[in-house]
């Protein structure tokens, strides 16, 4: 039974189903029919990729996995059962002989005041989706004005966070909204601002200083303001207030800064390590060695760095899911247990366009050279959909790309504070964040409420939409004081 289909939940049924040969039932609850690679998530905000795209289904590609939509809601450990609820509401229970808890992780809320109400995240397919239209729609509106300030403030974009995820979001979004000013052009001696803010002292921080300069040279070239040692102060309807006093006025805020691990682990009720499940090097929980867990869900022991836990980062958690796979087999008595041990092979950043930073091997790469490997390493690592991606890429070339908002996701159905982002909120629908969803100050999670970077139209969800989660407890660790954003970003899915 394996809860989640993330990177670490698909290597683990994909490595098992291959060495059971059809000599077990692999059971795998997720609330979506596919897997999504999460990195090349900022080309679909972007308008070069389609959203099928970086999805790949469960079902057409793991054929002898039993794929049960739904979410897990409790965790029975000692009647060994998952309790959990389908898309259409309705209630269910898996019993299980092995339990594989891969349920990842969700945005990261920090007690910055306005936060929750008008940012929204980066972590699913539902926000990509409202972050392109979203965009779009603000060029197109500027376009139209004839206020300057409101022009202004409608092509100001602000994204909170300098790791990978915020790093990759500002490049392609400068080039997306460049691209859509070309064709419809803004007041005389205007053009569109993307603001990329940390409270690091350098972009990438967890990368080499060469590659940190690189992506740092990419940005400033193409326009985008980056600001080290400055964060958000407050947010808005209006703008946001930044730790350095100014106020920046906008209607986009997307909040990169990190992630938290899903609050499903936590409702176990077992040791864990800052939100993470604590297991063996052989990714057993210990007194539980029915139930195994890795990727962002589980503290697994870095046996490189001893007395630290491997980060959260798809190049660990897909590994991992491999090693998990292989000691449920021993657990069978179907060859020898191993210790996960990893060593990082390299980064890779996509900048846009034909830019990128990369040290595969440790050779520090940039430029053309660094933009081919970036491609060539997504492609490779993608378990399916490598000829559609290769295709869009190509039309992206030779084309212009389509600035069309389709107004499929509004702005209340992608809260900041959800327990799942891969699942936007729909009328009449299940409740998709039941499960507790706990800030970091541990006051009762907010959902986003009507916010300012949306039409009233948009903003408003229709009635009887619950929006109100239930308290919870705080997240353990020192990120809970109030102030200036600390770094908080990990590498994100898009390394090698």
């Amino acid at each position: 039974m394996i809860v989640g289909a993330g990177f670490a939940g698909y290597r683990t049924a994909q490595t098992l189903s291959r060495e059971a040969k059809g000599r077990a039932e692999i059971v795998l609850l997720n609330p979506t029919d596919y897997f999504l690679y999460l990195p090349l998530l900022p080309q679909v905000a972007a308008g070069i990729l389609e959203p099928r795209r970086v999805t790949v289904s469960l079902s057409g590609t793991l054929p002898h996995v039993k794929l049960v939509l739904g979410e897990a809601g409790r965790i029975d450990l000692d009647a060994r059962e998952v309790h959990y609820t389908d898309p259409e509401g309705e209630d269910g229970t898996l019993s299980y002989d092995r339990l594989v808890l891969t349920a990842g992780s969700v945005n990261k809320l920090l007690p910055i005041p306005g936060v929750a109400e008008h940012a929204h995240g980066f972590r699913g397919l539902p926000e990509a989706l409202y972050l392109r239209d979203h965009v779009t729609r603000q060029v197109e509106l500027a376009a139209a004005t004839d206020d300057p300030e409101r022009c202004a403030s409608r092509c100001t974009f602000v994204v909170v966070g300098a790791g990978y995820t915020g790093t990759e979001v500002a490049a392609h979004g400068q080039l997306f909204t460049d691209a859509q000013v070309a064709k419809q052009p803004l007041r005389t001696g205007m053009r569109p601002r993307w603001i990329l803010l940390d409270i690091a002292e350098r972009v990438l921080p967890e990368l080499d200083e060469r590659l940190s300069r690189t992506a740092d040279t990419v940005l400033r070239e193409r326009g985008v303001d980056v600001r080290m040692g400055t964060s958000v102060k407050e947010a808005t309807p209006d703008g946001v207030l930044l730790t350095d006093g100014e106020f920046v006025e906008t209607r986009t805020l997307v909040w990169c800064v990190g992630v938290r691990p899903d609050p499903l682990a936590e409702s176990l009720g077992l040791p864990m390590e800052r939100g993470r499940l604590l297991v063996d090097p052989h990714l057993q929980v210990p007194g539980r060695p029915e139930v195994f867990a890795c990727g962002d869900a589980a503290a697994v022991p870095d046996l490189e760095k001893p007395g630290s836990y491997t980060p959260m980062t798809a190049q660990h958690a897909w590994r991992q899911g491999k090693v998990c796979a292989r000691n449920i087999a021993a657990s069978f008595g179907d060859g020898e247990r191993k210790a996960y041990r990893h060593k990082d092979l390299g980064f890779v950043v996509d900048l846009g366009g034909v830019k990128a930073a990369a040290n595969p091997l440790g050779v520090n790469l940039s430029g053309i050279a660094a933009g081919a490997v970036t491609r060539g390493y997504h492609l490779a690592a993608m378990p399916g959909n490598r000829v559609r991606v290769a295709a869009d890429w190509l039309l992206d070339a030779v084309l212009p790309r389509q600035a069309v908002q389709l107004g499929l996701v509004r702005s209340w159905s992608v809260p900041l504070d959800t327990a799942s982002p891969e699942v936007a909120r729909v009328h009449g629908g299940p409740r998709s964040d039941d499960r507790p969803s706990p800030t970091e100050d541990g006051a009762p999670a907010r959902n986003a409420t009507p916010a300012r970077n949306a039409t009233p139209a948009e903003d408003t969800p229709p009635a009887g939409d619950a929006l109100t989660p239930p308290p919870d407890q705080p997240e353990p660790g020192p990120d809970v004081a109030p102030g200036p954003v600390r770094r908080t970003d990990r590498p994100s899915e898009g390394d090698a």
